[in-house]
């Protein structure tokens, strides 16, 4: 039997608090009202280049630069044409200088919420990718894999929590949040938006909370009923237990693939209700099944430094990182086909969403696209490397890095624009869910053996090389 170590549950408890903490730092220090952003606005123009004086100078003191500009329209003789120039100028420089405020200020206040929204969805998405690839084994009645079985179930244990938290944050970002993460949410938006009103039908927090628990729901059922037949097939005298799970296995893996499409285009696309992509749902699938297949390593190699798992053998490691692999390979795949196609065929209202993120988020955007694609390319493709430890945790590293920051790119243009950052919100809301996702994952692990006795592949699995 496992046993969770007191150090690593206080890492884990010590994570939630920083966690927690930087957390309720973000939304404290969000909530200011026009006058707060317009002084931060200004003293940061002031501070920020040798130039700050005469930008502050220019954005504030709008009745200067009328008054500058009018006395030069009357030199000129046109003074009441003049006049009404300025007057103009004037009027909007100062409409102007108001929409940049409001966008900073609505930013500011949307932006802890889409820091808590990514990160919340980046763990949960992890362990909804390690329940479906649980699945998969069951359904091809896999021989390789039955070690490794009990730690995703393991793992699996956060699916429930997690996904009721990211519900749970969606909602909350509507009903007390100023509409922090989904503007279809925000009723004077709907009201002058012909399109978002077309949607409506779908896209209200009734139906979307509805939804989002039927999801769940089956999502859990199948975790419970799967992980209850696995632990009666350890004292059981046939194989009867181990049908139950692979009929129920096939099944939920059909139920998978329209819960998964569909949740991807609740809690992740009507982030920008205006664009789709219908190979959304797949893309979301490829990236949440790396992820989770890089966590069971991760986890897998730890409790083997630790002295459990002792018949799991470099084999089993390989072929997980050569899932690592294949997936990051697929996920390039999707990546690259919509991107290219929306690119190709230059529709505005399709073009728009990769033209924000290039234009506003280059940096992640295109450091995305490395660490998913060219960092696992070069590194997992020799096959010596996949049965080397520690050089698989380095690249798994990696690989969850870059897909936090694919989420990053999926919500944060949408929610705060082009005032994103990654600071306190952020690296809070990832060590809390962080250290929240350890205790869970490793309490979890303590409740039965790590190794099943009665599966009908065990032996296959305790002799696996390749």
């Amino acid at each position: 039997m496992y046993t969770f170590s007191s150090k690593l549950k206080s890492v884990a408890i010590g994570l939630m608090i920083l966690g927690f903490i930087g957390v309720a730092y973000g939304f404290l220090t969000s909530n200011k009202d026009f006058a707060e952003v317009e002084t931060m606005l200004a003293s940061e123009a002031h501070h920020g280049d040798g130039h700050g004086e005469a930008a502050d100078h220019h954005e504030v003191n709008v009745e200067d630069s009328h008054a500058t500009e009018a006395s030069h329209a009357t030199d000129a003789h046109v003074e009441t044409t003049g006049h009404d120039t300025a007057e103009g100028h004037a009027h909007a420089e100062v409409d102007e200088h108001t929409k940049h405020v409001n966008h900073v200020m609505h930013a500011m206040h949307k932006r802890p919420w889409a820091a808590l929204y990514v990160a919340a969805f980046f763990f949960f998405m992890i362990a909804l990718g390690v329940l479906a690839f649980y699945a998969v084994q069951y359904a091809s009645q896999a021989g390789w894999s039955p070690l490794l079985l009990r730690v995703m179930e393991g793992i699996t244990a956060y699916m429930l929590p997690g996904a009721l938290i990211v519900l749970g944050i969606a909602i909350a970002s509507g009903v007390i949040g100023h509409y922090g993460i989904f503007v279809w949410m925000d009723p004077e938006v709907v009201a002058h938006d012909k399109l978002i009103q077309g949607k409506a039908g779908w896209l209200n927090i009734t139906w979307f909370g509805i939804r989002g628990l039927i999801f769940i729901a089956g999502w859990y059922l199948y975790r419970y009923f799967s992980r209850k037949y696995s632990i009666a097939q350890d004292e059981a005298d046939d194989n009867k237990n181990f049908v139950k799970t692979f009929r129920i296995s096939a099944a939920f893996l059909v139920f998978f693939l329209y819960t998964e499409s569909i949740m991807s285009w609740d809690w992740i696309m009507s982030v920008d209700p205006h664009w789709f992509s219908t190979l959304f749902g797949w893309y979301v699938l490829a990236g949440m099944m790396v992820c989770g297949i890089t966590v069971i390593s991760m986890v897998t190699i730890y409790l083997k430094s630790r002295g459990y798992l002792p018949k799991v053998n470099d084999s089993h490691i390989h072929d997980l990182a050569k899932f690592m692999f294949g997936f990051s390979i697929f996920w390039t795949y999707l990546w690259f086909s919509q991107f290219m196609l929306i690119w190709y065929s230059n529709i505005p209202e399709e073009v728009t969403y990769f033209v924000t993120r290039f234009q506003d988020y280059q940096l992640p955007f295109l450091g995305m696209v490395a660490m998913n694609f060219v960092f696992p390319l070069l590194v997992l493709m020799n096959s010596d490397y996949k049965r080397i430890p520690w050089f698989v945790i380095m690249a798994g590293i990696v690989i969850l890095c870059g897909h936090y920051i694919d989420i990053f790119n999926m919500i944060m243009p949408a929610t705060v624009g082009d005032q994103w950052s990654i600071g306190i919100p952020e690296i809070s809301s990832i060590l809390l869910f962080a250290g929240l996702f350890i205790f869970i994952v490793f309490t979890a692990l303590t409740k039965h053996p790590l190794e099943p006795k009665r599966n009908p592949f065990i032996k296959e699995s305790e002799h696996f090389h390749y």
